[in-house]
């Protein structure tokens, strides 16, 4: 299968680097073949997914710190965030800061999506996954959560605590270090990853909001997400199309003349991005199956539907093997770890 690629701002990339650095360790040869060490401040790289994977895994090996993540995480301040970061602190409201971030979230990251929920007197701000992380899956989220909690206790100043830090995946050996850098309870084995915060905080006015910088700040976000948008490769586009596409997905004819593309020309492009319209369709079913079984408004059999396969059986396997059980298994699962969080 080929590989997916993303952008990543090279800041964050430095961060990574920076932090095997600090621990005394020589950088990986994946660092060193990839010059993460010499790359140009203020831009943004293009990274294939498995690459970055091993470079991730290459230097939790380098450093031995299973906790890398964390670490990485920990040293994230809101300068690390570029003008997102800064529209964020000199936003109203909290509320008006979380939905900054639920629009602009892409001009640093791709790996994950945001969105925040109601849920009683809490509000639940959810990291949704947009490319499968595989075996580093733990330490990006454990760096992206933490990031994003370092930065909300910044421009809270403190004033609304984090009730508690959920991951669904199993406590690992340094839980009482997650713990510690979070600064409150962390959950593990939950049904979502992200942290809940109570309701009220959502419209309590932050004491750094300048509407002047914000609005400055909100505009050079905007330029940012057209520029991604003219600069954004063919599999980002591809993607774009079928998440809009209110009924049956575009096939690769459609898909290519809403681009004024020849299926062959498309199909060549996606190819020299490393993927193809087949693998694009699959990760966008994917991710979309997994959002409609955590909502569990539609029946598996509507889903199968919605995602365009023939029959149930169809979609059932094809989900066993993006998760490796059963849509039902998978879905009866998410509401028992949600019925006991």
């Amino acid at each position: 299968m080929h590989t997916l690629q993303f952008a990543l701002p090279v800041q964050y990339i430095r961060q990574i680097t920076d932090q095997v650095r600090r621990m005394n360790v020589p950088l990986p040869a994946s660092f060193v073949r990839n010059r993460w060490d010499a790359l140009p401040a203020g831009e943004v790289q293009v990274l294939a997914l498995d690459v970055f994977e091993q470079s991730v895994q290459d230097a939790i090996d380098a450093t031995g710190e299973p906790a890398f993540g964390l670490l990485v995480g920990e040293r994230m301040r809101i300068n690390s965030h570029g003008m997102l970061g800064y529209a964020t602190m000199n936003s109203a409201t909290l509320s008006e800061a979380i939905a900054l971030m639920e629009q602009y979230l892409l001009t640093r990251t791709r790996l994950v999506a945001v969105r925040h929920q109601a849920k009683g007197a809490q509000v639940q701000l959810v990291f949704d996954e947009l490319l499968p992380l595989r075996k580093v899956r733990q330490s990006v989220l454990e760096a992206i959560v933490l990031t994003i909690k370092n930065l909300y206790d910044y421009i809270t100043s403190g004033g609304a605590s984090v009730a508690c830090i959920c991951f669904p995946f199993e406590a690992p050996c340094y839980a009482d270090l997650a713990r510690e850098l979070f600064n409150c309870e962390v959950r593990y084995g939950q049904s979502w990853c992200g942290f809940a915060f109570p309701a009220e905080a959502l419209t309590a006015p932050l004491a750094m909001a300048d509407p002047t910088t914000l609005q400055q700040a909100i505009q050079a976000c905007q330029r940012e997400m057209h520029r991604m948008s003219a600069d954004a490769g063919w599999t980002a586009k591809l993607t774009r199309v079928m998440l809009e596409k209110q009924g049956p997905f575009p096939s690769l004819n459609v898909a290519a003349r809403l681009f004024n593309l020849t299926p062959r020309t498309l199909h060549r492009r996606l190819l020299e991005e490393g993927t193809s319209y087949r693998e694009v369709l699959d990760q966008v079913r994917h991710m979309l199956a997994l959002e409609h079984l955590k909502t569990g408004k539609l029946s598996i059999p509507e889903i199968a539907y919605q995602l365009g396969y023939t029959d149930t059986a169809n979609f059932r396997r094809a989900f066993i093997r993006w998760q490796a059980v059963s849509p039902a298994a998978y879905q009866s699962a998410q509401t028992e770890s949600a019925n006991n969080s």
